[in-house]
């Protein structure tokens, strides 16, 4: 029973309630925030734009985090972790969202989404003097789809683009998940019927539903994990999130899940209700920063609505 839940919820990625929170401005203006382009590829150019802290210099060695906008890989904007963004640039992380391809303004499908996500860590880690980043102190973030990406760029060990430099690693130094989708492929006790329509994923995914599925390809030494999921979420159950997060720390590796009683999906995005979970869920991934030793200390002043 409790797999025919989580099938069923899966399969609701094309509906409204999954993409309309993630529905903003594109292409997006953001404001206060350095603007590169990443890659340039099938004559689509993607951009990031960087939120430095302040007095930030060329040459300095700070943490930094790159965000994955949410959206089914089917549509939203880089605007949606721009909150997040300007407070972990107020507290010394270089923070970053990042544009990917997706399928309603590209038509590609999910593995591309994943093969940009590699790509924009990568240009990181290659840019990092220029950028005054430690290369070896590059998180990844994003919510939903986007969580899904953040997530592949750790776990997925496929879909690297075959042009750039395989030396620079594409892979995050630590995770900050936001109902994040985790599983993408069958698993051990479910029925023909729920099989089946679990590998029907493939023709959205582009790839074999194993190879793009995080908790699939789960191994000892992946990054410092935090997730952030709602109980009450019926488009990525929180069961999907405390699979991985078990098998996760099965393999010995760091996973903190904190679940929020009753919140559905999209819960921590600004704006929403009184930006209670909002403000919460910074707290808490500002704490995890904190204990990774990316921040020095915890915050003086708690964020306010």
């Amino acid at each position: 029973m409790k797999y025919l839940f989580l099938i069923t919820a899966l399969l609701l990625f094309s509906g409204p309630q999954f993409q309309s929170y993630a529905q903003r401005n594109y292409p997006p203006t953001i404001e206060d925030a350095k603007e590169f382009i990443y890659k340039e590829i099938d004559g689509v150019t993607l951009k990031l734009w960087i939120f430095n802290p302040a007095k930030h210099n060329a040459g300095d060695k700070k943490p930094a985090i790159i965000f994955f906008f949410g959206g089914g890989w089917n549509g939203g904007s880089p605007t949606q972790f721009v909150p997040q963004c300007e407070y972990l640039a107020a507290r010394g992380m270089v923070s970053m969202v990042a544009d990917y391809r997706v399928f309603s303004r590209h038509q590609v499908r999910a593995n591309k989404c994943v093969s940009d996500a590699k790509s924009a860590i990568r240009w990181v880690r290659q840019n990092a003097e220029e950028l005054g980043v430690d290369p070896n102190r590059i998180a990844a973030g994003g919510g939903s789809a986007g969580g899904h990406l953040a997530a592949a760029t750790a776990t997925l060990p496929m879909f690297d683009e075959e042009k750039e430099d395989a030396i620079v690693s594409s892979k995050p130094n630590a995770l900050a998940l936001f109902n994040p989708v985790l599983i993408l492929s069958p698993l051990d006790g479910m029925t023909k019927e729920q099989y089946e329509r679990f590998k029907n994923l493939e023709k959205r995914l582009g790839a074999a539903t194993e190879s793009m599925s995080p908790y699939h390809n789960v191994v000892k030494g992946l990054p410092p994990t935090i997730i952030f999921h709602g109980t009450n979420d019926t488009t990525v159950p929180y069961l999907t999130a405390e699979m991985f997060a078990k098998k996760m720390r099965k393999e010995g590796n760091r996973c903190v899940l904190v679940g929020y009683e009753g919140e559905a999906h999209g819960f921590f995005n600004y704006g929403n209700k009184s930006n209670g979970s909002f403000t919460d869920t910074v707290n808490k991934m500002d704490a995890f920063f904190v204990s990774l030793g990316y921040l020095k200390a915890p915050p003086k002043n708690i964020v306010t609505d």
